[in-house]
């Protein structure tokens, strides 16, 4: 479960991001978040994994404060969330495997599990046998696949993406969709934002739209 009580947080130049955000997400929902630019939606999704610190207020997963992590605990903490970003950040000058590979060789797996492992990711994208490519010839929609495969390679409990699909087309908007809700299927829980609501109305998920750092509205669609 992830928790979020009162969080507050506030920037240089007195910028508030969030201004006393409240919710609670249960294992193995499917939330979409939604708001206007600059409405907060990032800030929320950095506290997760800790990238982001509250000013004020706490966040919670599974009952562990980590708005009050030590730093040498963050790791720990991240392995068992995958992240996706607006943009892939894959690494250019590594293959699509080797891309894949990184999140289980910083975790210290074995070669041979963490070739496999790495294998049934890019199955689960839709590239399979295609590790040996290089990023710069993917097409964008590839990219953002081998992104999400290194997300879920570790395969986390939480999956949250920050507007995946918003430099694609819309047909591979509507793909990358689609492995969200299938990860939400296995039993994944999914916190996604997006500029495009309508990529997931069709499987009615929980929605909470912020504006100006306040949770505006929260409902099952």
């Amino acid at each position: 479960m992830i928790v979020f009580d009162k969080v507050v947080k506030r920037y240089p130049g007195d910028y508030v991001a969030l201004g006393g955000v409240s919710f609670e997400i249960r294992h193995g929902e499917l939330v979409v978040l939604s708001g206007h630019s600059g409405a907060g939606k990032s800030t929320l999704l950095k506290m997760i994994p800790a990238i982001e610190r509250p000013t004020a207020g706490m966040v919670s997963i599974n009952g562990q404060d980590v708005s009050r992590l030590r730093a040498s605990a963050i790791p720990y903490l991240r392995r068992n969330l995958g992240l996706v970003l607006q943009e892939s950040r894959l690494l250019f000058d590594r293959s699509v495997f080797d891309n894949v590979m990184l999140p289980l060789r910083i975790t210290g797996h074995l070669p041979r599990d963490a070739a496999k492992r790495v294998d049934a990711a890019l199955e689960r994208v839709g590239l399979a046998g295609r590790g040996r490519e290089m990023p710069p010839g993917l097409s964008g929609g590839e990219q953002q696949r081998v992104a999400i495969a290194r997300a879920i390679v570790n395969r986390p409990s939480i999956l949250i993406a920050d507007e995946p699909t918003a430099h694609l087309d819309s047909a591979y908007a509507r793909d990358i969709a689609g492995l969200f809700k299938s990860f939400n299927e296995a039993g994944v829980t999914i916190i996604v934002s997006t500029h495009d609501e309508r990529l997931f109305s069709q499987w009615r998920p929980r929605r909470m739209v912020l504006g100006k750092g306040l949770l505006m509205r929260d409902f099952a669609a």
